[in-house]
């Protein structure tokens, strides 16, 4: 499977606009954090985690979705949010805390709700899966259209709600496809330290379902393998497990000092940048010249001025309204 040309911008569009979106927040999460750093000082309040470098496992999967799909995603959502279509600006505006959030302001950047696109993401690590799988069997139950997509981390494989959710999604046959974003770490321990198999697509097969393994952070295969993956979800051909090997350019959070990183990896990682490899292969194989792929990005750009902008003049949210879809 091949992705056409509209396709493979669209891929890169969106890949720009996560890159610049979160650089745009890099350069507003220390604001009121120092000299002292606090988290809960500043505009954007609490813990930051940043999708840089993975923007392709959102961008070769979500091209395959609709709005009526559902995806659920993990504590470094950003990219996946912004490929599946989530509000741009009510989603800087639920990083800030404003009212005008999609949550109003109550999640932040880990909690991040879009009911209109059926997004969802969570800060526990793999939380997301069960109500994918939930999600999937509903949809199975009604005979509506759609499949769900669980994203996870390599971590999140050894986690009792990984195993837990492949299982219940064999034995119903549901429309889910699990997608692992293997970033190398877990937090600041190494995939070989915590767990036994170096590869965990092949964790499928004890589920009865196919295991597949993507290598190079590459979109395009990406878009290849998530696109039978899900066209044999849609046609009742029951879940798959896709693995990414993918890269985290930043830390784990805002702030993290990455002395656990070997001498030279980072550097290493961002010779191999997605976004420029891809800009280059744009222009290698035809599709784009570079004023078209210039005007992307300028567009990208605005979208997301636009967006702090938003973000940045909303109201704060009403203390009265602190108790407000809260079960007391």
């Amino acid at each position: 499977m091949i992705p056409s040309r509209e396709q493979k911008l669209w891929m890169y569009e969106k890949m720009v606009i996560s890159r610049r979106f979160e650089e745009a927040i890099a350069a507003i999460y220390f604001e009121g954090k120092k000299p002292v750093f606090n988290m809960a000082n500043g505009p954007i309040p609490g813990e930051m985690h940043l999708s840089d470098g993975q923007e392709p496992c959102a961008v070769g999967v979500c091209a395959h979705l609709q709005p009526y799909d559902i995806v659920t995603a993990t504590h470094r959502p950003h990219h996946q949010a912004i490929a599946k279509g989530v509000d741009l600006k009510r989603m800087a505006a639920e990083i800030f805390g404003k009212a005008t959030g999609l949550s109003g302001g109550r999640g932040g950047h880990m909690h991040l709700f879009d009911s209109a696109v059926n997004f969802a993401c969570s800060g526990i690590i793999a939380q997301g899966m069960g109500p994918a799988v939930g999600a999937a069997l509903s949809r199975k139950m009604q005979g509506k259209p759609g499949v769900a997509i669980a994203y996870i981390g390599e971590g999140a494989a050894n986690q009792g709600a990984f195993h837990e959710s492949l299982n219940l999604a064999a034995v119903w046959k549901l429309p889910v496809v699990f997608i692992i974003e293997d970033n190398a770490w877990g937090i600041s321990v190494a995939k070989a330290a915590s767990t036994a198999v170096p590869e965990n697509h092949v964790r499928a097969a004890a589920y009865g379902m196919p295991g597949h393994l993507v290598r190079d952070n590459d979109p395009y295969a990406i878009f290849a393998i998530a696109g039978e993956a899900i066209a044999a979800a849609r046609n009742c051909g029951g879940p798959s497990l896709i693995e990414i090997e993918t890269m985290r350019l930043a830390g784990h959070f805002m702030g993290d000092a990455e002395g656990y990183r070997p001498k030279g990896e980072k550097d290493g990682l961002s010779a191999r940048d997605p976004i420029p490899r891809l800009r280059a292969r744009l222009l290698a194989d035809g599709d784009a010249d570079e004023a078209a792929l210039d005007q992307i990005e300028t567009t990208a750009q605005s979208e997301v001025d636009d967006a702090i902008a938003y973000a940045r003049n909303s109201p704060d949210p009403d203390p009265a309204d602190a108790l407000t879809s809260v079960f007391v």
